[in-house]
């Protein structure tokens, strides 16, 4: 169930450390409560749903990823109420991760090599969607996209690409 802490007794996933057994919704929410940074913590990132198997009736050009939800905070606004881009990016930027690992079915070390972000309209007072999905996943790259919507009205409000490296 969303928002469910994870147990504590459960063991934590460190960045050299592999998970164990089927990658599923569970051990993404271990992976974003472990590895990122506290602050990338702090904008309580909620992992709302992971695909790794295409559907029985999965379009040809259906690919991997994750869905996930960064909660309203007058804190992550900038005057005016808006939501501010640095904290979309950071966003972004997390949801591709949890989207390569979906694809890679579990914990894999990268590095962000690039990410352009197109900024479509602002966002105010409203959580904010993430729909990233791998469109390419290599040996040593992985290359993704990221839709960012508005909950309130499911309009995209930003596009981004990103490109990482695989560490191992």
């Amino acid at each position: 169930m969303l928002g469910e802490p994870i147990a504590a007794r459960e063991p934590t996933l460190t960045q050299n450390q592999p998970p164990a057994g089927e990658f599923d919704i569970e051990e993404a929410r271990r992976v974003l409560g472990d590895v990122f940074a506290p602050w990338v913590q702090d904008l309580h990132l909620s992992i709302e749903g992971i695909d790794f198997n295409p559907p029985p009736d999965a379009a040809t050009d259906w690919q991997p990823g994750a869905i996930l939800r960064m909660p309203f905070s007058e804190r992550l606004c900038r005057n005016g109420g808006i939501v501010c881009g640095q904290a979309l990016m950071a966003f972004a930027d997390t949801a591709m991760v949890i989207a390569n690992l979906a694809a890679n079915r579990g914990y894999r070390p990268m590095t962000t090599v690039d990410q352009t972000t197109h900024f479509m309209r602002a966002v105010t007072a409203s959580d904010v969607l993430a729909d990233a999905r791998v469109v390419r996943m290599g040996r040593t790259m992985s290359f993704g996209r990221v839709t960012l919507s508005s909950a309130s009205d499911n309009k995209p409000v930003a596009m981004v690409s990103s490109a990482f490296a695989m560490l191992s």
